[in-house]
């Protein structure tokens, strides 16, 4: 703090002020006596469920799609690779309505891809698969970048040395690159599953919102905002806690 300017300080509790006051006054508006009852109905458990088990899957699925991605372009050169990080990227500046458009052009009834698959009898739009390919589509830029930072950080020097040695690209992989990328790894794919949990324009836009089904955390929050508003904060609560445990928990292993 000593080798920081003073007037920095104010700014810094302006900005501290700006995330956390939102945060507080909604937390001042909940209704405690009835909290129990408002977030264990039926329909908000079921959202609850399934938002943490698509946000999961999503994640899981950024991890095998992201860490190959992330080692791509930060390991390679050759023409057009910034025009492919700005591709993998786009996702970042889109607005979630429009990436839930695009993945209903390409995995819908009549679209790119979907079409060719409903002749086989499967049916992506509208249902949990879309929500997970929704949640990946929006969550998968997270763990690219913070992956292909990471390894741009650390740089090739043991990665060199391995290989020097004579060990094999795919052993430099696992027992060199994957181990110096862990940290960021694990900060990633919790980004990516907070990103996922939070998502709802592509959500709504692709999948619907068919309780039990499509309908998330978020979805069910923005459905109780007109009928219950009490209901809609208290989920909203909860969906914040849920978010701050999270990061919690990945922050104190990425520490430890």
């Amino acid at each position: 703090m000593r080798s920081l300017p003073r007037w920095m300080l104010l700014p810094a509790l302006l900005g501290g002020l700006f995330v956390l006051l939102p945060l507080i006054s909604m937390g001042l508006r909940v209704q405690w006596g009835s909290f129990g009852a408002l977030v264990t109905s039926e329909s908000s458990l079921q959202a609850l469920r399934l938002s943490l088990q698509t946000s999961s899957t999503s994640a899981l699925v950024c991890v095998v799609l992201g860490v190959p991605m992330s080692l791509v372009l930060a390991r390679s050169s050759f023409r057009g690779l910034s025009l492919l990080r700005s591709l993998v990227l786009i996702p970042l500046v889109l607005p979630p309505v429009v990436g839930g458009i695009a993945l209903l052009y390409t995995f819908g009834r009549q679209g790119l891809l979907g079409q060719h698959f409903e002749l086989l009898g499967l049916q992506v739009a509208f249902s949990t698969t879309a929500v997970v390919l929704a949640q990946t589509f929006v969550a998968l830029p997270f763990l690219v970048i913070s992956l292909e930072g990471a390894l741009r950080t650390a740089g090739t020097r043991y990665e060199a040395a391995a290989a020097s040695l004579g060990a094999r690209p795919t052993r430099v992989m696992l027992q060199v690159t994957l181990p110096l990328m862990m940290p960021a790894l694990l900060s990633g794919t919790v980004l990516s599953f907070a990103r996922a949990l939070g998502e709802f324009g592509a959500t709504i836009t692709f999948a619907g919102s068919l309780q039990g089904t499509t309908r998330t955390l978020p979805l069910e929050i923005y459905l109780q905002r007109e009928s219950d508003p009490e209901a809609a904060v208290a989920l909203s609560f909860v969906l914040m806690i849920v978010a701050v445990l999270i990061i919690a928990v990945a922050r104190r292993r990425v520490v430890a």
